[in-house]
């Protein structure tokens, strides 16, 4: 990474591009035409801009991030109290970002910081709004949009025209339908469907991809039917069922790390279950 001021020789940046001479600059660089970046901009190695995308604010992107025409990263949020304060724009080691997305800086009532994790892909249209968190790995499709302070873990899918709320979780592995409304928080591998979102299962085939074998399938969907029992079944409270999975299966990672996320503090509360007529909790994931 080179100083401000000083661009490396491998940076390729087009004439009609503007780079303010206080950026940072890495090596390999590539800024293709019409491209905007700021004063307090830092850009990796290998980052390529294609065209028109504006960069501005406290922002990093880290190195091999590539970004597609008529993106704007690190603009002031749409929030009514912020008054200019210096926060944070940061995105993760080769994650893509394609046409049209906004993502904004953090605001210093939140976590004055907006970031986007590592190998990500964030489609089209998308917006990430101010103190939102992704993890890496996580997938958004396009035309998705988020209020403030949503988090997203590792290794998430949030598919197509889906709105998330602002200060919602989406766990680890989950996977929330297109179209959807999230209000509340969704539990790690879970698979969430509907226009108000509604638990329809866990992430069985997001699972199946990422190495689980079958006893430990066998053990999450047990413990899944213990914390979400069919309806009409004999209900205990939740802090019961989650205390009982805990005792049998809480030596699995897996669902230990949902067991943590659904016992931790939330603005939004837990996302219900609700499974159609004759489908299963292994359909609809």
């Amino acid at each position: 990474m080179q100083m401000a001021g000083k661009r490396p020789e491998t940076a390729e940046v087009h004439a009609t591009a503007i780079v303010d001479p206080r950026a940072r600059i890495g090596e390999n660089v590539r800024i293709g035409p019409w491209c905007l970046v700021g004063p307090n901009v830092t850009i990796g190695d290998g980052v390529c801009l294609h065209a028109s995308v504006l960069v501005d604010g406290y922002t990093t992107l880290r190195e091999g991030v590539e970004v597609y025409p008529f993106v704007t990263i690190g603009l002031a949020p749409q929030d009514l109290k912020y008054a200019g304060e210096p926060t944070l724009c940061e995105v993760g080691a080769n994650t893509v970002i394609r046409e049209n997305v906004t993502i904004h800086r953090g605001t210093a009532q939140g976590h004055a910081l907006t970031r986007i994790g590592a190998n990500c892909l964030i489609m089209a249209n998308s917006h990430v709004a101010h103190d939102c968190v992704l993890g890496d790995r996580v997938i958004i499709v396009n035309n998705v949009v988020m209020g403030g302070h949503v988090e997203i873990d590792d290794d998430a899918k949030i598919m197509g025209s889906a709105a998330l709320h602002q200060f919602v979780r989406i766990g680890r592995g989950a996977v929330v339908g297109g179209v959807c409304g999230v209000e509340m928080d969704v539990i790690p591998y879970g698979s969430v469907l509907g226009n108000r979102a509604r638990l329809v299962g866990l992430n069985w085939i997001g699972l199946k991809r990422s190495g689980v074998g079958p006893e430990e399938m066998q053990a999450m969907r047990r413990a899944f039917r213990t914390l979400y029992p069919r309806h009409g079944a004999t209900e205990s409270v939740l802090e019961t069922r989650i205390a009982e999975v805990r005792q049998e299966y809480g030596h699995l990672p897996r669902i230990a790390e949902m067991l943590d996320f659904m016992e931790a503090p939330s603005r939004r509360g837990l996302t219900r279950v609700a499974r159609q007529e004759g489908q299963s909790e292994t359909e609809g994931a």
